[in-house]
């Protein structure tokens, strides 16, 4: 049993919960464990009838996406050497525990891109499997990967065994091995950990602080988000452009037709949709906007798929997004993404509500801000940020002359990845955005 790819982007998933133990019988279609794969909480069904005769991994382990986490014997004959199977391997464990892991390292190495494999499973130098005893004791005894990456393996292939690390932690005890060994490779920037930023965000060893402290440790959630936006940082140099909106047409719209279209459609009419419908007239116009960078190549996407940041009870974000948003009109768009809001505030979001994201839309007016500067959501290369919408009064050009009028404005701000996304490109689509929300009909039916 292997875990299992729930999105594009996605390369690794957090076991949440084990639902069954080496010796229980398992169904098809019987959920085997939870996971929790990009903020998203999913149980994995068994594929086949059987019974577990071994896990390899443990509840809250990060498990390269591909890697296999659990065996199935589908015979109907059970094995009849009298061993009972393996439990989770810990790390005093005996030395044939060891042996057996090592030999059946061949079968649990994860089939994962070079360019996407995990920490858990690559090093500079290339492709380097760990097993779960390794890892488990490198946990156990505060090794990190970058340390785990520089010791010797006397294993097959180089691999490192069980006697490689406890010989390892008993020199760093003694003082034996450099303190600086995985600074180097931390600052070196060659350690996969160092690539995603899981490195800075390790916690600083022996650091006192100072004065009346309260010390909260991430949950799941916050630590996924914060990867997620050290990755982007370390991916794409961000530029953000800026740009205003006279929003008044759609306001007084929106606000003549609201209350008949709750009546009519079952659900209200918010902003969200309408910023949404201009987004995806404007991606039609430049379609580098909603692509994302692989090496050397552009993707660009033929499918319209739209993000929508959603803020969550506990005060995190999820990212759902509206599949093939360019195929719904204007009440469609409103119904997903009111099913999508509601699902996302009730933990009720799957894997693909989640996935293949091509352009994303972050309203931060929710929450007072008059603009902002997002952060890519990867692997995409925009994202698009809108701001509060205030009174304002502003000069108003008008066949008579000008004059001064109070308006509806809105700041809007994109952020974008400037490999492939040049400024020119970047400030005209934002500024083709705010012009599709000033030419709103304002004389619209719906």
């Amino acid at each position: 049993m292997t875990m299992p790819k729930m999105g594009e982007s996605i390369m690794e998933a957090t076991i949440l919960r084990w639902h069954k133990k080496p010796g229980d019988q398992v169904k098809t279609d019987e959920t085997v464990l939870e996971i929790a794969t990009d903020k998203v909480d999913s149980e994995v069904p068994s594929i086949v009838n059987g019974e577990v005769t071994e896990i390899l991994f443990n509840e809250n382990d990060v498990v390269p996406v591909g890697a296999v986490i659990a065996r199935i014997n589908t015979s109907d004959e059970q094995p009849d050497n009298g061993e009972e199977d393996l439990p989770l391997l810990v790390p005093d464990e005996e030395v044939a525990a060891e042996e057996q892991a090592e030999s059946e390292q061949e079968d649990v190495q994860p089939t994962v891109s070079e360019e996407h494999t995990s920490a858990a499973e690559t090093s500079s130098q290339g492709n380097k499997f760990y097993s779960p005893l390794v890892l488990t004791i490198a946990r156990d005894e505060g090794v990190s990967m970058t340390e785990l990456e520089q010791i010797p393996g006397t294993g097959l292939e180089g691999r490192v065994t069980k006697k490689d690390i406890l010989n390892y932690v008993k020199d760093k005890r003694s003082g034996q091995v450099s303190q600086g060994t995985s600074a180097v490779t931390a600052s070196g920037g060659t350690g996969r950990q160092a690539e995603t930023g899981k490195e800075m965000l390790a916690p600083a060893q022996g650091v006192q602080y100072a004065g009346n402290v309260e010390i909260i440790e991430m949950d799941r959630m916050r630590r996924l988000i914060a990867d997620h936006m050290v990755n982007s940082k370390h991916t794409s140099p961000h530029v953000t452009s800026f740009s205003e909106a006279d929003v008044t047409n759609l306001v007084n719209w929106r606000n003549r037709i609201k209350k008949d279209f709750e009546k009519r459609e079952g659900g209200k009419l918010t902003f969200t949709p309408l910023f949404i419908e201009a987004i995806i007239k404007c991606i039609k116009k430049f379609p580098l906007i909603n692509s994302s960078v692989d090496g050397t190549r552009i993707i660009i996407k033929k499918d319209i798929n739209i993000g929508m940041a959603t803020a969550l009870p506990g005060g995190n974000l999820i990212v759902p997004v509206i599949r093939n948003a360019d195929m719904l009109n204007l009440v469609g768009l409103t119904h997903k993404v009111n099913q999508l809001a509601l699902a996302a505030r009730n933990g009720k979001l799957n894997p693909e509500d989640t996935g293949d994201g091509t352009f994303t839309m972050t309203n931060v007016g929710t929450f007072g801000s008059l603009a902002g500067t997002p952060i890519i959501n990867q692997p995409q290369v925009a994202i698009l940020a809108v701001g509060a919408i205030k009174k304002r009064p502003v000069v108003v050009e008008t066949e008579q002359g000008d004059s001064i009028a109070i308006r509806h404005m809105m700041y809007l701000s994109m952020s974008y990845d400037h490999r492939i996304v040049d400024g020119s490109l970047g400030a005209t689509f934002l500024a083709a955005v705010a012009h599709e929300l000033e030419q709103f009909d304002a004389g619209r039916e719906i």
